[in-house]
C-alpha cells in the first residue's frame, strides 16, 4: 500500500464511530500491511469473541498472532506501525484509539482453517470459532469476568449454521481444556433460552 493509501485509510478509520466497525477496518489494514512483507497475521482472544458475537463483547483492543515460525523482526514492526500513526507501548501499539497486541506464534490446537473476513482494508483470518469457545470457557472456569464473554461466544456458536459442534467437543475433552461437561452445560443452558 502506498503512503497515500494508508493516510487514507487512517483518516476513514479514525472518523469510524462504531467501535466493531473500526477494530475491523483496522485488522484488515494491519493485516495487509504485514502480508505484504510475508507475514501472516490471525486475530485471536477477545479480539475474535469480539468479532464472532457482533459486538456484544467488545475486547478494546485486536489481539494478533502470528502463523509463521519466523518472528517478526521488532524493527519491521514499528516501521508499520508508525506508518500507520501508532504510538508505541512496548510490543503494543495505540492506533486510530485502538490498542492493537502482538502476541506471538499462533497456537492451535484445531485443524480447522481460520475463518476469514473481508474488510474494506483487506482481508482478516481469525481464530476458528470452535477454539474461540473453548478457551472462553476455560477462562471462565478461573475468572468470573470472563462468564459474560463465554456465554455471548456460545449464543454466537449456536446462531452459527457451519459451527463444527464435534470439533468443539473434542477440543472441549483434551487434556489440555478438560471442559467438556461446562460446554454442554452452557449449551444446554442457552439452547434452553432461545
Amino acid at each position: 500500500m502506498t503512503d497515500e493509501a494508508i493516510e487514507t485509510a487512517r483518516r476513514d478509520i479514525e472518523a469510524t464511530s462504531d467501535l466493531l466497525e473500526r477494530a475491523m477496518k483496522l485488522s484488515g489494514l494491519v493485516t495487509t500491511l504485514f502480508q505484504e512483507r510475508g507475514f501472516s497475521l490471525v486475530v485471536v482472544g477477545g479480539s475474535a469473541v469480539e468479532f464472532y458475537t457482533e459486538g456484544g463483547y467488545m475486547s478494546g483492543d485486536i489481539d494478533f498472532c502470528r502463523r509463521s515460525l519466523k518472528a517478526i523482526p521488532l524493527r519491521l514492526a514499528m516501521d508499520i506501525m508508525q506508518r500507520l500513526g501508532g504510538k508505541s507501548l512496548g510490543r503494543n501499539w495505540l492506533v486510530c484509539g485502538v490498542y492493537v497486541d502482538f502476541l506471538g506464534l499462533l497456537e492451535s490446537e484445531t485443524t480447522l482453517p481460520n475463518r476469514e473476513l473481508i474488510t474494506p482494508y483487506g482481508k482478516v483470518y481469525i481464530l476458528p470459532p470452535e477454539l474461540a469457545l473453548v478457551e472462553r470457557i476455560i477462562f471462565a472456569e478461573s475468572s468470573a469476568e470472563c462468564l459474560p464473554s463465554a456465554r455471548q461466544m456460545m449464543a454466537a456458536a449456536l446462531k452459527d449454521a457451519t459451527f463444527d459442534w464435534t470439533e468443539a467437543r473434542r477440543l472441549a475433552d483434551l487434556p489440555d481444556f478438560k471442559v467438556l461437561p461446562q460446554l454442554e452445560r452452557m449449551r444446554s443452558e442457552l439452547s434452553d433460552d432461545r
